[in-house]
């Protein structure tokens, strides 16, 4: 029954927002460019809410959309998400990550009517050292690459933000907005087709029989399952909406520290899932720019504040994305809901 507005409708993680959201009963009003993939996870939703196809950057069509929609909680997941791309087109990430999300808060706060904003950004706006350390979100936020820069400087927009104009002193006298960003890591699952992404890549080999090139086998992320950290952002915004202030705050969503792992480690399971069907050359070399090897979250904080952590092992946040696409290759259906009503029983 809330009215939401949800930025970044049209992507891959929006996309599965918007069906969740959709299915919990709420108002759902998205926000974004028109879907840059085919197929299109959102379009194969086909759902039934109202879907603004616009950009980020333009404020005065943000700031209209809002305002007639007058919502009362925002997730903004709106993002240029791609380091490889930041590189060749930095002006627009930053243009998109930073200016895109000043937009957006400044309309919230013209408007008065929100009562949460959970700004969604990235694991990877923490200066990342390269050590075998799991970044904790009172920990120095930088970026080597102009994505990772943009996320970071989109952090501290939020904190000054949430300082200036949403400060928790004045709630309830001088505004009745929260504010809370939340970092998630590499998010998998059903329906990305973007490129520069393990999972879609391994998808395309299968469907091409194309060979299966990986440059960096053994870099380190934490990979989970895309509703994984979505039901994170869904409970932040549960406590805002409840006035509960000490939400209002920076979060971690990521999978326990035993559950981080290797490219070659999804690959490899992939295959097998995928009847050894692919041909992989790992470690190929190529002219790239620089990107994190390791990068690990420490998501203790959500665990004893929120009750919340990854409901999914490894194997199982593999498996389920990969029968996502067998059935959607295989015999043309779309299972994303019944993966949320399985998810959802899974964490009762």
């Amino acid at each position: 029954g809330k009215k939401v507005f949800l930025t970044g409708h049209t992507g891959f993680k929006g996309s599965w927002m918007a069906k969740w959201l959709q299915d919990l009963g709420a108002e759902v009003k998205g926000y974004a460019l028109a879907p840059d993939t085919t197929p299109s996870h959102f379009e194969l939703l086909d759902l039934s809410i109202e879907s603004v196809i616009g950009d980020i950057a333009d404020e005065k069509k943000l700031t209209e959309e809002m305002a007639k929609f007058k919502p009362d909680i925002i997730f903004h997941m709106a993002a240029q998400p791609l380091v490889r791309y930041s590189y060749q087109n930095p002006v627009e990430t930053y243009r998109t990550n930073v200016m895109g999300t000043l937009h957006l808060f400044e309309a919230a706060r013209k408007l008065g009517s929100v009562k949460a904003i959970v700004n969604i950004t990235t694991d990877k706006c923490y200066k990342n050292l390269e050590k075998q350390y799991a970044y904790k979100e009172e920990d120095e936020l930088g970026g080597y690459d102009p994505y990772s820069s943009s996320k970071a400087c989109s952090e501290i927009l939020t904190d000054s933000y949430r300082n200036s104009y949403f400060n928790i002193n004045d709630y309830q006298s001088k505004h009745e907005t929260l504010l809370a960003s939340a970092r998630s890591g590499n998010v998998i699952g059903g329906g990305d087709w973007s490129l520069d992404r393990i999972i879609p890549d391994i998808i395309r080999s299968k469907v091409d029989g194309n060979t299966l090139e990986i440059r960096s086998p053994d870099a380190v992320r934490p990979w989970q399952h895309v509703l994984e950290p979505l039901s994170g952002y869904l409970t932040i915004g549960y406590y805002l909406l409840q006035g509960e202030k000490g939400f209002a705050s920076a979060w971690n969503f990521g999978p326990a520290l035993d559950q981080i792992f290797k490219v070659r480690d999804i690959v490899e399971l992939g295959n097998e899932i995928l009847a050894n069907s692919l041909n992989v050359q790992m470690g190929v070399p190529t002219e790239q720019p620089h990107e994190a090897g390791l990068l690990m979250l420490d998501p203790t904080k959500a665990k004893e504040k929120l009750q919340w952590e990854s409901k999914l092992n490894f194997k199982e946040t593999v498996e389920m994305t990969f029968n996502w696409y067998l059935e959607y290759l295989e015999n043309n259906r779309v299972i994303t809901s019944e993966q949320i009503t399985n998810y959802m029983k899974a964490c009762t």
